[in-house]
């Protein structure tokens, strides 16, 4: 088994507003700034492995539209494998809306577009490639049957697999979430997956190991400044991150994911992979934008130096 990190996922072009407030309903207000940017949590994910320098492949469908050809060009641009990136005819590119206010919050639309029809046929269209990985990586802006093609067929070829179940769902299959090497949620999934408090940390905590009682080996909650919190089912573990002054944290989950998967495969321990996923995520949110904050090794290793 090789090293590449397989991202089987979805692309987005990020359409940004930097807002001083949403308006109300029938309300129009001016917003300062506007930026567009290439996004999509499996996109940029796989980015910010490869800005890491690891050997990563996409799969995903972009639209015959005018951004599938850039979507492609961007991913290509950065090293990543693109040979599975497909069009699908008739059908728009992935979209996503974000709206990012004075503090750095942000709320984002999400439009599948392409996105949904990438189907379990395709995935067994790439199922001799995938045995040769070392980690396939996976989120919810895809249709959730192919989430969980794949994960029955990381269980068949003992490759492991990482969800990221975002946008999260309330009704997923957790019997098809048992075969996930690893779950790593956000708080507000986490919520609307357990649909238990998320409040503090011992919220966090407990509600994390509700999963790993039905069978998920390994739950990494991201909580922003906090960190991370790894839970198994031989305990629970704070990944602490350094405070950094915030710009915009729009796609630091996708640099946690991507820089743990990039460090996971690379050998290092779990611990030690989360820690330096905390600090690159925090790294991301100092600068705007989603793939474009994210840091390529020399530039982490210089941030790094100066905590």
């Amino acid at each position: 088994m090789g090293k590449t990190i397989a991202v089987v996922g979805s692309n987005m072009v990020d359409l940004i507003t930097y807002i001083e407030r949403m308006p109300r309903e029938g309300e129009t207000v001016e917003a300062p700034s506007f930026s567009m940017g290439f996004g999509g949590k499996g996109a940029n994910q796989a980015v910010a492995a490869a800005r890491l320098g690891a050997s990563v492949m996409m799969v995903t469908k972009v639209g015959d539209d005018l951004f599938g050809p850039n979507t492609r060009d961007n991913l290509k641009s950065h090293g990543i494998d693109t040979r599975f990136v497909w069009t699908e005819p008739g059908t728009s590119s992935g979209v996503a809306p974000i709206f990012v206010d004075p503090k750095s919050s942000n709320s984002i639309l999400i439009v599948k577009g392409a996105n949904a029809h990438l189907l379990p046929a395709d995935i067994d269209r790439v199922a001799e490639e995938l045995k040769n990985c070392a980690l396939i990586v996976m989120q919810l802006e895809i249709p959730v049957q192919t989430v969980y093609h794949v994960l029955r067929l990381g269980a068949k070829i003992g490759v492991p697999t990482l969800l990221n179940p975002a946008p999260a769902l309330p009704d997923l299959d957790l019997d098809e979430l048992a075969r996930a090497s690893f779950l790593v949620p956000n708080e507000s999934e986490l919520e609307i997956m357990t649909g238990m408090p998320v409040e503090t940390v011992q919220h966090i905590e407990a509600a994390a190991r509700s999963l790993t009682e039905r069978g998920i080996g390994c739950v990494v909650v991201t909580m922003g400044a906090r960190g991370a919190l790894l839970v198994t089912k031989d305990g629970a573990e704070q990944i602490a991150c350094p405070a950094v002054p915030a710009k915009d944290t729009t796609g630091a989950g996708d640099a946690f994911i991507g820089s743990f998967a990039r460090y996971y495969v690379d050998g290092l321990s779990l611990r030690a992979a989360l820690k330096e996923a905390a600090c690159y995520a925090s790294n991301s949110i100092m600068k705007l934008g989603t793939q474009k904050s994210y840091a390529d090794s020399a530039e982490f290793e210089a941030f790094k130096k100066t905590l």
